[in-house]
């Protein structure tokens, strides 16, 4: 448990739980994330932070994965629950929003990230074993949950803001808090990325709760996390009657069932750890109508962005060549991708020296991994190509699980040690 030392912690600590309850309660998927940013840009602005929003934290063209039908309701949700309407206007179809914090005295620009969408796909229990079931605050939308804790990561994000408002007089530089959108399915970091945000920072520091971490304990990572290609595959045939005149049909089910069966029979790569993951497919219209549509969800993983890319071209190739064997048209569409998350020594020093100093007996380990995909690993590497530092940690919690109905932030002190953790880099990299 982190327990508190003082009067400033201990409020923070409060404020962080009751916004992450607020917006466990409030789930909102990747680019629908209206009432989720209005509140976010209302609490920066309310501390004197000055917020991007709108075109000049995301480029439109450069989003990926989004379904333009789910948006205006999203949209017209948040109102009804009772998000800033002019808020809202300066958004426009594109949520996620950057805290600026100018201190007017020469200094670094330091960017630290903070994902703020649910996932969708998974419905949260609520059975009465599960905490946010049993104290209220449990999703209420059916297939969209806080199943990864990026409620937590928002609630500490604007727990750092406030500190900021309260040290600014102590600080030198310039301090960005970026809060980007659709980090599920890595869709968001390539848009905020392209926007040109990050480009005059020396300094990006990301982090995830839980994973393999528990109570009082940080991973400081040095490289890892998975590159990744996500892709939705359709096919499209020619109906018929399938007992009358079957000759006259060509089969999107056909199609799609022998894409799959190639697909996942991908020869693996000798450069490092690969993954082929077909999660979904759908085809036909009916018992006795040769199907004229099928769809497939996939993605691809590799440990480096060349065994990603071998993949994924495999994929484009299999597709094509299914769909000339049967006669139909395919098409792939890329719905997300990320790279590795390369961490600079300078950085993996700077969260080391911090860690010394946390209370409470806290176990920091510096760790490389193979598991999973991380999207900010597109803002570091933007970072990065441009003479600029990264870094990413992990805070420990307990939990069942990422990605599963009963997923919680079992321990919500956690969130205290990674605000510790943030601020700790900020009273090294910007202390007067």
């Amino acid at each position: 448990m982190q327990i508190p030392y003082n009067d400033e912690e201990l409020q923070t600590q409060r404020e962080m739980i009751r916004l992450r309850r607020d917006f466990h309660a409030h789930p909102e998927e990747g680019w629908c994330e209206f009432r989720t940013t209005a509140a976010i840009v209302r609490v920066l602005e309310n501390l004197g932070f000055a917020v991007l929003t709108g075109e000049n934290v995301i480029a439109p063209d450069a989003r990926m994965g989004v379904v333009e039908e789910r948006l205006a309701a999203a949209r017209l949700k948040a109102l009804e629950e009772g998000a800033d309407a002019t808020i809202l206007d300066r958004m426009g179809d594109l949520t996620g929003c950057v805290g600026v914090w100018k201190t007017g005295r020469p200094g670094p620009v330091t960017a630290f990230r903070f994902d703020i969408d649910a996932l969708r796909g998974v419905s949260e229990s609520l059975s009465p074993e599960h905490r946010p079931a049993a104290l209220g605050f449990a999703s209420p939308v059916p297939n969209v949950c806080h199943a990864c804790g990026h409620d937590a990561h928002t609630a500490v994000g604007l727990g750092v803001a406030r500190w900021i408002a309260s040290h600014a007089h102590e600080l030198t530089g310039t301090v960005k808090l970026l809060f980007q959108p659709a980090e599920e399915g890595v869709r968001g970091a390539a848009a905020m990325a392209k926007s040109g945000v990050v480009d005059d920072c020396g300094w990006l520091f990301g982090s995830h709760v839980g994973c393999e971490f528990g109570p009082n304990e940080i991973g400081i990572l040095t490289e890892g996390y998975l590159a990744t290609t996500k892709m939705d595959v359709f096919f499209e045939g020619t109906p018929a009657h399938a007992g009358s005149d079957p000759e006259k049909g060509r089969s999107a089910l056909l199609s799609a069932c022998a894409a799959v069966m190639s697909i996942q029979g991908l020869p693996r790569h000798s450069g490092g750890d690969s993954r082929v993951s077909i999660g979904r497919i759908e085809a036909g219209e009916g018992r006795n109508v040769v199907a004229a549509h099928g769809r497939l969800e996939l993605e691809v993983r590799g440990a480096t962005k060349e065994v990603n890319d071998f993949l994924a071209d495999e994929v484009r190739r299999i597709v094509h060549g299914m769909a000339e064997v049967y006669g139909v048209k395919g098409k792939v569409v890329k719905t997300g991708e990320s790279c590795r998350y390369v961490c600079d020594p300078e950085a993996v020093a700077i969260l080391e020296d911090v860690a010394k100093v946390l209370p409470d007996k806290t176990k920091a380990t510096v760790f490389t991994t193979e598991r999973g995909s991380e999207d900010c690993a597109v803002l570091a590497e933007r970072v990065r190509s441009l003479g600029g530092k990264a870094g990413f940690f992990c805070f420990g919690t307990r939990h069942k699980g990422h990605h599963r109905p009963d997923f919680d932030v079992e321990d919500e002190d956690a969130m205290l040690l990674a605000w510790r953790v943030f601020t700790g880099v900020l009273a090294r990299l910007h202390h007067v």
